[in-house]
């Protein structure tokens, strides 16, 4: 099982704080919001009262559609098959055949070369995007392109060799919807360890009252809160992130989220509901709020030192 240890700083010194993931059906629950999303119903196991954080919590949360479909992971931590592997036939260096088996030393099957004994290891895809507001509406672009054709999505995409997360989801949003925009702050990331993907995604705001589909779009629009399309969003993460918001909103406390979205075996990127919301932590600190763009490096810092203490390890003793 998992535990969080939370560092807490105070006046009086450090307090370490043991936070274990509920069981099941005491922790969080998709209930329907006046928003016409999905709301996340908070029955806290904690919440400290300190001068440093404000609010964190870890859950886990089932989508309400096909609730009663069994989830891809009974536990955890989910053991994930390396069926991908198996498609590396040569070797990517010398073109060589390629054997399948555990290196010495390892614990995972890789693509070994037969001839000159190079490995193939692969690494999971970051995936960076915006989440812009504007006028109190929300900026999601039509997709153009498979997957998903015809479906909402926020502007995103895979981050380049060479580019910081927060240039990537910058040149994604121009790229797709024709906005210059400002990163403002962090606001989620999403782990999906079936598909091998990792979403960063950042609040920002438009530089310019302006946008225009790309390539990868057949249309640009702003959305009330209450009228996001959550029947005809792209995908699971998506869902995610603009509920998430919309909660936030709400609560009228901006926070940043971190959770692992656990896709249901033998479902596709068009089953956005398909999923469970793991190990999902909230991060708020009142102190470090910044509604500026421009955060000076003592301030990253100060975030950085903030977020070093909060630590998720594994228990082998626990089940």
């Amino acid at each position: 099982m998992l535990k969080v240890i939370q560092i807490l700083g105070c006046s009086s010194g450090f307090i370490s704080q043991r936070l274990k993931k509920p069981r099941s059906g005491n922790g969080f629950s998709l209930i329907p919001s006046s928003y016409g999303s999905p709301s996340l119903f908070l029955h806290p196991f904690w919440a400290p009262k300190t001068r440093s954080l404000r609010v964190i919590h870890m859950f886990s949360i089932q989508s309400d559609s096909n609730s009663d479909a069994p989830s891809s992971s009974s536990s955890p931590v989910a053991v994930h098959p390396a069926d991908n592997v198996y498609k590396i036939k040569f070797c990517q260096w010398c073109g060589g055949p390629a054997k399948h088996e555990i290196p010495d030393g390892e614990e995972k099957i890789r693509a070994i070369c037969t001839l000159c004994g190079k490995i193939a290891y692969q690494n999971p895809k970051m995936v960076v995007g915006c989440l812009i507001e504007h006028d109190k509406k929300i900026l999601l672009c039509k997709r153009n392109i498979e997957p998903s054709y015809g479906l909402w999505t926020l502007p995103a995409g895979y981050l380049e060799i060479g580019e910081s997360a927060a240039e990537g989801a910058i040149r994604e949003t121009w790229e797709e919807a024709g906005a210059e925009v400002e990163v403002v702050s962090p606001f989620a990331q999403l782990d999906i360890p079936r598909i091998g993907q990792t979403y960063i995604i950042f609040l920002a705001k438009l530089k310019k009252p302006h946008f225009s589909p790309g390539p990868e779009s057949s249309e640009c629009s702003l959305f009330e809160l209450d009228n996001i399309p959550f029947d005809s969003l792209a995908f699971s993460s998506i869902f995610v992130t603009l509920t998430l918001y919309i909660e936030d909103v709400k609560s009228g406390k901006i926070k940043f989220h971190y959770g692992t979205i656990n896709k249901r075996l033998g479902t596709g990127p068009s089953d956005i509901r398909a999923f469970t919301l793991d190990h999902h932590l909230e991060f708020y600190d009142r102190q470090y709020c910044h509604s500026s763009a421009i955060v000076s490096s003592a301030e990253i810092s100060i975030w950085i030192r903030h977020f070093s203490r909060m630590h998720i390890v594994k228990d082998s003793t626990l089940t």
